[in-house]
């Protein structure tokens, strides 16, 4: 319901928007940061339109520098959409096979350079993992959902897979944890009424603070470090 009523509200302009975000996605000359810069667009006017409030904590301890990745929660398809609107810094993002072919979704994937990643194709996979850490070591940042689908259960957490946070070890990045709160009720919840999602960035966690510590332990960190700030912020 929500959805049909972004669209409704932004009927006049959506064939522009769709064309705008659209040659972005085609056109290899435009950069990824101009991609981004239309997708942060779309996705003020979308919440705008959807009557869904974005609060936002901790921007600045977004990295100044670029090279990084953000670790996520992941509640649904909106929870890209909530970043996307708080955070001003270019990311592309690594999205499951499943959901690539999603309307909107599909052409901000490719406006952003954003990567498919299929979970049954294990070849497939690793090669995805390593094509994230060349590009955040030419400077790129990515967000990654750890958890590798999304949690049904409200704003409790799956477990953090070990492998999502491979590509940042290669990288030898910042790695960024992210608190959503909420974000499941824009899409997940048929209803139309004013929503507030909120998103914490946590300080990022360097390098040297975990380049001794097996990927599973670092899963575990990032996971202990989002559930203390949703419980913080909550209420």
């Amino acid at each position: 319901m929500r959805i049909a009523m972004m669209v409704f509200r932004l009927l006049p302009i959506v064939p522009y928007l769709m064309l705008k975000i659209w040659i972005c996605s085609v056109c290899d000359k435009i950069s990824y940061k101009t991609g981004f810069k239309a997708s942060r667009q779309i996705t003020l006017c979308a919440n705008w339109a959807g009557r869904v409030t974005i609060e936002a904590h901790g921007q600045e301890n977004i990295p100044k520098e670029n090279g990084f990745i953000f670790f996520p929660n992941h509640q649904g398809l909106y929870d890209v959409l909530a970043i996307l609107h708080s955070c001003t810094t270019p990311f592309a993002f690594v999205i499951k096979k499943e959901a690539s072919q999603v309307i909107l979704l599909k052409q901000v994937i490719g406006a952003l350079g954003s990567l498919v990643i299929d979970r049954e194709d294990i070849k497939q996979s690793m090669l995805t993992i390593k094509k994230v850490s060349e590009e955040v070591k030419n400077g790129r940042n990515f967000l990654i959902f750890p958890e590798g689908t999304r949690s049904k259960n409200g704003n409790k957490l799956l477990e953090f897979k070990g492998g999502s946070f491979k590509s940042a070890v290669k990288a030898q990045c910042p790695i960024v944890p992210v608190a959503l709160i909420d974000s499941f009720k824009p899409f997940d919840e048929n209803s139309i009424k004013p929503v507030t999602v909120k998103v914490i960035y946590l300080p990022p966690i360097s390098y040297e603070e975990y380049k001794g510590m097996k990927t599973v332990e670092i899963a575990a960190e990032v996971k202990s470090r989002i559930e203390k700030a949703i419980e913080e912020y909550k209420s």
